[in-house]
């Protein structure tokens, strides 16, 4: 749910966000000594965490709103709460609160009544604000090393808060969220705690991606993936879970279209290549060259929905089918107006036209599976 819930408004709206997934994890050990614990998972000193930003950081220049939103342009913020608030990149929630919504359509049971609609609150309170809020804390955590060359003036690198409060931040969403996950299913009346254990699941999922020593992040093909799934499939099942059943078929459909998820995540590894390339992390730009990078994220987010609306059609829901194509329309547009043409440059602007219409069309499936 990581995440279950890591949108899809936004899949990719961020800047940064698609660069965790959405899933969560916990932070390197149970240990609560916990400023040598991390220091040492991350083989990062503590003067490396803590240097200061240099004189061009664009303090003055950035916006307010910028770092309430965490993406980048963000000014330079002294008051903490702000800074908690801007660690979790508010602006990578709606893709997960978007898939919670998509479930419970999917699911058929959802009625608009006192009662489902609080149940849906506290779930996109989890998979928001908790869990997405864990997982993009805790990549910024284990990202601070590329973020110091990338953008010297975050949070994290420039010492704007300490780390005992950055890892007190990462554990206190963690288990915020899993508690919440709980009460979900003694909510729904589960025999089996499935949100729970999707919870878990994204929590690893996300930690596997961020943390040595997998760091699924740094290869561009499987790290991307993992991303998608946590932005589409794992809100989508959550909500489903919780008002309905999973059944297989809706578990293969949501993998399927999770590729077009990785798509989104490529777009986000555009921005990073100086300190992917530095670090040795193979992002597609990285191991590809931005050329070949961006036919391969478009391709990837093009085909999977056209293969969608054409598995619609084969299903007899032509009308579904039509709607999902006619939302596939303006992507592409976009696509070639912003995104093909600089992917470095325009990717808020690419993202910010192009993904309204990605989640929509992601509704409609979901409307088309309950039927």
């Amino acid at each position: 749910m990581a995440s279950v819930l890591n949108t899809v408004y936004s899949i990719s709206l961020s800047s940064n966000p698609l660069r965790n997934p959405q899933l969560y994890a916990p932070p390197v050990s149970l240990s609560f000594s916990r400023r040598r614990l991390v220091v040492k998972a991350t083989e990062t000193d503590t003067d490396e965490v803590r240097a200061k930003a240099p004189d061009k950081a664009p303090v003055e220049s950035g916006s307010g709103i910028n770092q309430i939103l965490g993406i980048k342009g963000a000014k330079q913020e002294t008051d903490k709460w702000k800074i908690r608030v801007q660690l979790t990149k508010p602006v990578t929630w709606p893709p997960l609160v978007w898939g919670v919504v998509c479930g419970a359509a999917a699911s058929g049971n959802f009625h608009w009544t006192l009662e489902d609609v609080a149940k849906s609150i506290v779930c996109m309170l989890l998979s928001g604000p908790f869990l997405t809020g864990y997982t993009q804390t805790m990549n910024d955590w284990y990202d601070r090393e590329i973020d110091a060359i990338n953008e010297p003036y975050r949070p994290i690198p420039s010492g704007a808060i300490s780390e005992d409060e950055v890892i007190t931040q990462i554990w206190v969403l963690l288990l915020g969220g899993l508690g919440l996950a709980g009460l979900l299913d003694v909510w729904a009346g589960h025999n089996f705690p499935v949100i729970f254990y999707l919870a878990v699941g994204g929590s690893l999922l996300s930690y596997i991606y961020s943390a040595p020593p997998l760091k699924l992040k740094q290869n561009g093909w499987i790290g991307n993936f993992a991303l998608g799934a946590s932005y589409i499939s794992l809100p989508w099942w959550a909500g489903q879970a919780l008002f309905g059943t999973l059944t297989p078929d809706v578990i293969v459909l949501t993998l399927l279209y999770s590729i077009a998820g990785l798509g989104i995540a490529i777009v986000n590894d555009f921005k990073s290549i100086e300190g992917d390339r530095k670090m040795g992390l193979q992002s597609l730009p990285v191991a590809f060259g931005t050329e070949t990078a961006k036919w391969i994220c478009v391709g990837a987010i093009d085909i999977t929905q056209l293969s969608v609306a054409g598995y619609l059609l084969a299903s007899g829901k032509p009308y579904y089918a039509l709607a999902l194509l006619g939302l596939i329309a303006p992507q592409i547009f976009f696509q070639f107006k912003y995104f093909l043409k600089d992917p470095v440059k325009n990717d808020v602007k690419y993202q910010a036209s192009a993904q309204p219409f990605l989640i929509l069309g992601l509704l409609v499936t979901a409307l088309a599976t309950s039927h």
